[in-house]
């Protein structure tokens, strides 16, 4: 009986064995994938919003790439990334963040990395990859870095306008645009430092991914000029190869039946049938449901953006999208909700701003500070977080920045533009009463007199002194110099600004994330952004019946005159006048400015 019950054993044994190993024969190896992502156009820092039909339409978002490279770092069914650099437009701190991203998806598992084309701050990129490839006859110029600010005193004085402009802080160079034409000593300086910092960063990021010194890299610079051929041998790259060609070593490396995945971790669009005619109506039922806000039940990381120059009130939305910046009456309802909800267990404020209305700044860090009664509140800096951008971000109870943010630049900033002799070199002249000794301070007729200097210089120290006292009770005994010494406009980048002790660590929006879960013990918890933006059914349902404003703001029309020519003569200068006009908008509004000066980092 015990040996029959024991062959019966064996026997069923035998078969279950017999029956996987068949079944392991004739089942099929899983198809690798290889993610792909395209780095092209503005990788923008503030989510956009996300139609539900269309899905991300434009610029995708730092925060969605970062999490599409993340996912397919752990996800098992993928084999390998590839990262192909198209004509992209990012900052250093952008680089940076991605570099992290990349180095550590490339722990788990290969990062391949292919350009036609590089600059420097794109080959400091690339070079987080584990094996980097570029085209035949490629570009490889790494010839550094250049930086240029703005001036326009010259197109003033031929226009017959008068700018006029009073600062605290002989660093505090925002208005030298309006008033000069070169830099001043100081701004020198300043920059010198600022162009040192960033250098620096750039070659350490490079040296440690290739594996050199940083002596190597600054001789690679200096060369500066290579084609992929001389770069393949010099070291700067791993292999020369089309598309075609880095396919087929993807194929030999990780399998023949390999799947390219394009859009990894990107949202599906829903299916269409065009020719179903009731298709459009089962679509426009989906969206309305969609467009209706959910409530979520899991506990939440909240990240707010102040994105863009600071501004008063709130944007004028249209189904084009938002006016550019980030207005106090948005951000100061977002923190409020976020205050409020019970889910958000905390917050990380998302900075990338050069500043702008004082008022405005002082709105959104009252707000902040609101938060902060009932949850933490981080802050993370993107590629500037400077003037009002450090302004909302001096309370937060720790400090993110990467290492090139550009930070600091404690000051104010008020002027005008004295325009009489402007309109009488066209013939056109105007005739003005005032009752009040002051009463035409701010008007565009004629220059300040001494008095009314005298009056706005003091009015202006007092915000100085607001805005000191807010950074000396955010960072306490942080400081490693007296405010003095570190105020007065000027600017640094995240690695000196640690140094200082005006942040707290050199850090990505991720790792501000990761931190901020530990801070309330989230282990489990999902990331809601705010503002909420509103997408296309959301934004047409709002719109509904109400015609939109005209845009009566001093940028739009000049804009709109001269940018198409400029946009197609020299593109990256016209951003820099963009972003001088919208400074203008500011003194429109408000007549003391919390703002950075407009720099350009070269990297061509």
């Amino acid at each position: 009986m015990v040996r029959s019950c024991a062959a019966l054993l064996a026997g069923l044994i035998l078969a279950t064995f017999t029956a996987a190993g068949l079944q392991a024969a004739e089942a099929k190896p899983a198809t690798p994938v290889v993610a792909v992502f395209e780095l092209h156009g503005q990788i923008t820092d503030k989510p956009p919003a996300e139609d539900p039909l269309l899905g991300n339409i434009g610029a995708e978002s730092l925060q969605s790439l970062l999490t599409r490279l993340k996912k397919a770092g752990k996800d098992e069914a993928v084999a390998a990334v590839v990262v192909l650099l198209d004509s992209v437009s990012l900052s250093t701190a952008q680089v940076e963040e991605l570099r992290q991203t990349l180095r550590e998806v490339g722990e788990k598992k290969p990062v391949y990395a292919h350009a036609d084309s590089v600059t420097t701050k794109t080959y400091a990129l690339l070079t987080a990859a584990n094996r980097v490839s570029m085209s035949p006859t490629g570009d490889v110029w790494v010839n550094g870095l250049a930086m240029e600010e703005l001036y326009v005193r010259g197109l003033l004085d031929m226009l017959g306008v008068q700018p006029e402009f009073l600062t605290c802080g002989k660093y505090k160079s925002a208005a030298e645009m309006f008033m000069r034409k070169e830099s001043s000593p100081e701004a020198l300086e300043m920059h010198n430092w600022l162009l040192d910092s960033l250098f620096t960063s750039v070659v350490d990021m490079i040296a440690v991914s290739r594996k050199v010194e940083p002596a190597v890299v600054k001789k690679w610079i200096d060369q500066g000029l290579y084609s992929s051929e001389t770069a393949k041998e010099a070291n700067l790259i791993d292999a020369v190869e089309s598309r075609e060609e880095l396919l087929a070593f993807l194929k030999t490396t990780h399998g023949a039946t390999l799947k390219l995945d394009k859009s990894f971790g990107k949202k599906k669009a829903p299916d269409i049938d065009l020719e179903n005619p009731f298709a459009m109506m089962q679509i426009w039922a989906q969206l309305l449901s969609e467009s209706q806000p959910t409530k979520s039940t899991k506990n939440a990381i909240a990240v707010v953006h102040i994105d863009g120059p600071i501004m008063l009130g709130k944007a004028e939305s249209s189904l084009l999208g938002s006016s550019d910046g980030a207005y106090s009456e948005s951000i100061r309802k977002a923190l409020d909700k976020v205050a409020d909800e019970p889910r958000i267990r905390a917050v990380v404020l998302r900075v990338d701003s050069p500043g702008g209305s004082a008022t405005a700044s002082e709105i959104m860090l009252k707000a902040v500070r609101n938060v902060q009664t009932q949850k933490p509140v981080i802050v993370s800096m993107g590629g500037v977080a400077a003037s009002g951008g450090y302004y909302v971000s001096c309370r937060g109870s720790r400090i993110f920045a990467d290492a090139t943010t550009i930070t600091g630049s404690i000051g104010v900033v008020a002027g005008k533009l004295a325009t009489d002799a402007m309109w009488t070199r066209i013939g056109v002249n105007f005739d003005q009463l005032e009752r009040g000794k002051r009463a035409g301070i701010m008007t565009s007729d004629k220059p300040w007199t001494a008095d009314e200097k005298q009056e706005l210089q003091k009015w202006m120290d007092s915000v100085y002194g607001v805005f000191k006292q807010h950074v000396v009770d955010g960072r306490g005994d942080k400081l490693k110099k007296p405010i003095e010494d570190m105020a007065g406009g000027r600017v640094f980048t995240g690695k000196q600004a640690l140094e200082l002790g005006l942040v707290d660590e050199i850090g990505s929006l991720n790792d501000a994330i990761a931190y901020t879960a530990k801070q309330v013990n989230l282990e489990d918890y999902e990331i809601r952004t705010f503002p909420e933006q509103k997408n296309f059914i959301e934004q047409l349902l709002a719109d509904l019946g109400d015609q939109k404003k005209d845009d009566k703001r001093l940028s739009t029309g000049l804009w709109s005159a001269i940018a198409p020519a400029l946009q197609t003569l020299d593109p990256e200068r016209a951003a820099m006048i963009r972003q001088a006009l919208l400074q203008l908008d500011c003194l429109q509004s408000e007549r003391v400015m919390l703002t950075s000066p407009v720099l350009r980092l070269l990297d061509r």
